[in-house]
């Protein structure tokens, strides 16, 4: 579906350019935005490569495994109607971990394999469960505390002080996250109260 609204939206704009006569001004930002498109990848590549070969060495270490126990208790807590040695909950951790790093890439196939994990514990049903809707909250808020991304573009843009975002962004997804849990909860429960 995602597709077809990008082919729309193509189509859409090609379609108006042509009949608005700024079909040149289209060809030039096409051009433009493919050679920004490079550039900013590039500049991905440089600290994501650094970012997962540092949580590849914290992995080794076994500093991933402590940080996952350490935040087990709470997980368990969040997800109660997941045993704590299912595949499920090793998945949403390292989920987790590597959203707190700021690599949401690296987190996205985590979520994926947490979420068909979570889905095979609620017996296939295309009915979200209740941890499914609280880890879809907490993943889409994501509490970071290295913003490898953002920190990757303002570098790639030349910033005095591209690690000047770290702050705010801890504040804002420590913010969001709980936010996100609380509204979770409050939904829950008032459905369990109606139910």
């Amino acid at each position: 579906m995602v597709n077809i609204i990008w082919v729309m939206l193509t189509v859409i704009g090609i379609v108006f350019a042509m009949f608005n006569g700024t079909m040149e001004q289209v060809n030039e930002a096409i051009f433009k935005g493919g050679k920004e498109a490079v550039t900013i990848s590039i500049g991905f590549i440089s600290v994501l490569v650094f970012w997962l070969g540092l949580m590849k060495v914290a992995e080794n270490a076994g500093l991933l495994e402590k940080l996952g126990n350490l935040f087990k208790p709470i997980v368990t807590r969040l997800f109660p109607e997941v045993p704590p040695e299912h595949p499920a909950m090793g998945y949403m951790l390292s989920n987790m971990m590597a959203n707190l790093f700021g690599l949401g890439n690296a987190a996205t196939p985590l979520g994926i394999k947490a979420m068909e994990q979570l889905k095979v514990l609620n017996g296939n049903s295309d009915k979200a469960s209740r941890s499914m809707i609280t880890f879809l909250a907490i993943n889409t808020s994501s509490l970071t505390l290295i913003p490898t991304t953002v920190i990757a573009i303002m570098m790639t843009y030349g910033s005095s002080s591209p690690t000047s975002i770290v702050g705010p962004t801890l504040i804002a997804t420590f913010l969001s996250t709980t936010g996100a849990i609380v509204i979770d909860r409050y939904f829950y429960y008032r459905r369990k109260r109606k139910g």
